[in-house]
């Protein structure tokens, strides 16, 4: 049976590239019985039936998954952030920071904007996005390269299925178009009485772009913590992760136990406040989510 991967998901509809021919398929009602969702990303095989459109049989297994948006089989995420309108913020990127992790996809900060930004603002963005650097994040200042974008984002995209991840309004679609002109992705201003934009993305696309697939989504809906568990949290802050061993208590949670390592990195300057701060914020919403019951309870 013919296979390959499905690149675009509109209306029940799904486009599966096979050598270099997207072709429209359907699903099969089985895998909506056994609760399987065809994603953009996966790798699939269909069979043809006549003159009806082709239908899905099999959905391979899956390196990874995100339900919002939903694709699979992603490699690295670039975090789109503005500088200014809307105003960088630290909480935010630590949320995206946490998700991504956990989902085991690959974060790379970029930053955009700065020709709307005071010298202030910049300066003291740059200072906050050298400590993600260091702490072994890779942070693209557009800004302050003398190369175009492209040659900027080519070793980034190169091999890899990417998604442009970040709040409305940051210039996600006009940062694509900029690379890559003949995609003319719609754009939208942004509403200055929201403080937001609004989407213009639709649906989940990957898009071929300088020797990669990237997807172009309409942004992430949600960012909540229902997976993570309140042991499993300081994991997915990295520069907690390898410090935790040394904590005095095993499955120390660093938020009241003594002979922390985390809390004595905190106090010597070495972990921001920022970070233990929106660290001890989503350990709260964790503890304090609802149970979840399986539905077979």
């Amino acid at each position: 049976m013919p296979e390959g991967q499905i690149r675009k998901a509109i209306s029940g509809f799904y486009y599966v590239e096979e050598n270099g021919e997207l072709v429209q398929c359907k699903s099969r009602g089985v895998f909506r019985k056994r609760g399987i969702h065809p994603l953009v990303g996966d790798f699939v095989t269909y069979v043809k039936d006549g003159e009806n459109d082709p239908t899905i049989t099999e959905v391979k297994e899956r390196r990874n998954e995100l339900v919002r948006p939903p694709i699979a089989n992603i490699d690295q995420a670039i975090l789109v952030f503005s500088i200014v309108e809307p105003l960088f913020s630290e909480h935010l990127l630590d949320r995206f920071l946490v998700v991504l992790e956990s989902f085991n996809v690959k974060p790379i900060i970029c930053l955009t904007k700065s020709d709307l930004a005071s010298v202030e603002i910049i300066t003291k963005v740059e200072k906050s996005a050298r400590y993600y650097e260091k702490i072994g994040y890779d942070v693209l200042l557009t800004y302050k390269d003398d190369k175009t974008l492209a040659e900027q984002f080519q070793s980034h995209f190169t091999g890899k299925t990417t998604v442009l991840a970040g709040q409305s309004g940051v210039g996600k679609s006009t940062l694509l178009n900029t690379i890559f002109p003949s995609l003319q992705l719609k754009t939208n201003a942004i509403s200055e009485a929201l403080g937001r934009g609004k989407h213009t993305t639709r649906h989940v696309e990957l898009l071929e772009i300088l020797g990669g697939l990237v997807a172009d989504t309409p942004g992430f809906s949600s960012l909540e913590f229902e997976h993570i568990e309140k042991e499993e949290l300081s994991d997915y802050f990295i520069e907690m992760a390898d410090a935790s061993s040394e904590c005095k208590f095993r499955g120390c949670l660093h938020m009241k136990e003594p002979k922390c390592a985390i809390k004595e990195r905190v106090e010597s300057g070495e972990i921001p406040q920022h970070r233990y701060a929106n660290y001890l914020q989503f350990m709260e919403e964790i503890i304090d989510r609802k149970p979840r019951y399986d539905k077979h309870d």
